[in-house]
């Protein structure tokens, strides 16, 4: 019998449930039949896929090269001498 009137009680529930929303779903129906947002579909202005071309390679002269490579050269001469000072600063202490 217990079961009986516990069922009731939830049916009775249920049915206050829906009532409620179907109200709320009648006052925020206006503010929910908003369109979508972005171009349409098939549009004719629609966005034209653009291909990467690739970028055209610079060319270095053989001047530039060489004047990269000197200055390279004396770059990798600097720090030979300040890693060559180092260490002896180091077995001094």
């Amino acid at each position: 019998m217990e079961v009986n009137v516990i069922i009731a009680g939830i049916d009775a529930q249920i049915q206050k449930l829906q009532e409620a929303r179907k109200i709320l779903e009648s006052v925020s129906a206006p503010q929910a039949v908003k369109g979508v947002r972005g171009r349409p579909k098939g549009s004719k202005t629609a966005a034209v896929k653009v291909v990467a071309t690739p970028a055209a390679r610079r060319k270095l002269s053989p001047e530039g090269r060489k004047r990269i490579a000197e200055a390279m050269k004396r770059r990798w001469a600097e720090r030979r001498k300040t890693s060559a000072k180092a260490p002896a600063k180091a077995a001094a202490k």
